[in-house]
């Protein structure tokens, strides 16, 4: 069994703590928080123990992995502090906002080669994963367009907004990943044009909360993604793939398949209320994915060819430049490249991309 610490018990911790307890192959046994009686309470929760500092954490002798799923601001630090102790990692997205500390860090924990997982959980979606399967197996052609739509119901905080880095690092970016796994292509450029709607106080973070993007990938293939952040009906999200000889779709999602039929109308089930209702599931199996992986011994410390445990440390940051690209557009109101040989480690330290 892998013996794992958990560092963040605010909600998304919490989450992390419930599918570290239920995992069969883990041994949950330490809870870090900077609130020391949220660490408490969780740790309490799920039969694992608060710890009193990081060094407990971080020691190899009793611990063999870490979920780092605390504020953004400290990601890169403790997957530092990991990669010193020989530690493997599950990390939330992103590994840090400012894009070239977060290659600075990968590329620290490259040379250390430690096992690295970014946790883009929406790869490990039923459905998401049988579109890739579909688009692998050429049973729609060559790809040409793909739709990808991520409408949340409702604004989330401005202390939120604040640090979230903004739409596309804070939301879109899951889907810039996301059309790069389905296609198994990088898109060469990106136009993004976006209004505070929802929200005009918005505007004073330099952001946006309705928004629309699309990327061009290799040989001229698009693809488009709306964000909102409000909806007012619920959480939507939907992927459709056209191919030169067919569609395949994921549809949104509801919390039932009943319809009610009456004089004059027919009354179907509604859309979950929020986005973790939608993708909950897909947390408890990208754990899955890491713990089999570290029984299976694989490598997910270095960047490039041989970054066997996926989503990888490449993977975030590729999808960080998209997200970078994407931002500048918004401001300037132009297309934009997408400059990946910023964000990838010397070929010196672990071969080309």
């Amino acid at each position: 069994m892998q013996r794992f610490a958990l560092i963040g018990a605010g909600f998304i911790g919490s989450v992390h703590a419930a599918n570290l307890a239920a995992n069969p192959g883990v041994d949950f046994r330490l809870v870090y928080d900077v609130d020391q009686g949220r660490a408490q309470t969780l740790a309490a929760a799920h039969g694992a123990r608060a710890a009193a500092s990081l060094d407990e954490v971080f020691d190899s002798s009793a611990i063999d992995a870490v979920f780092i799923a605390s504020s953004t601001d400290t990601h890169a630090q403790h997957l530092r502090r990991a990669a010193d102790a020989g530690l493997a990692v599950l990390c939330e997205k992103p590994i840090d906002l400012d894009l070239q500390q977060a290659r600075e860090t990968a590329a620290y924990a490259s040379e250390h080669a430690i096992p690295v997982m970014v946790d883009f959980n929406r790869r490990f979606d039923r459905d998401y994963a049988e579109l890739r399967r579909i688009v692998d197996a050429g049973e729609i052609g060559k790809v040409e367009l793909i739709q990808l739509s991520s409408r949340g119901p409702a604004m989330p905080p401005l202390s939120y907004i604040a640090t979230s880095g903004g739409q596309m690092r804070d939301q879109a970016v899951h889907f810039f990943d996301l059309a790069r796994w389905l296609t198994g292509l990088d898109p060469v450029e990106v136009f993004a044009t976006g209004s505070a709607l929802a929200e005009p106080r918005l505007q004073e973070y330099g952001d946006v909360d309705t928004s629309a993007v699309t990327l061009r990938l290799p040989g001229g293939a698009l693809v488009q993604i709306d964000c909102a952040r409000r909806t007012g009906y619920g959480y939507d999200e939907r992927i459709e793939i056209m191919g030169s000889t067919g569609m395949a779709e994921a549809r949104r999602h509801r919390t039932g398949a009943v319809s009610r039929y009456q004089a004059g109308r027919v009354t179907d089930d509604g859309l979950h209320p929020g986005w973790f209702e939608r993708v909950q599931p897909t947390y408890a199996a990208a754990l899955a994915h890491f713990v089999a992986a570290l029984d299976d011994g694989l490598d997910g410390g270095a960047l490039g060819e041989g970054a066997l445990i996926t989503p990888s440390l490449e993977d975030g940051l590729k999808a960080q430049a998209i997200a970078e690209a994407a931002t500048a557009s918004l401001r300037s109101g132009r297309t934009e490249t997408i400059h990946y040989e910023t964000v990838l480690v010397p070929s010196a330290l672990h071969g080309s991309d």
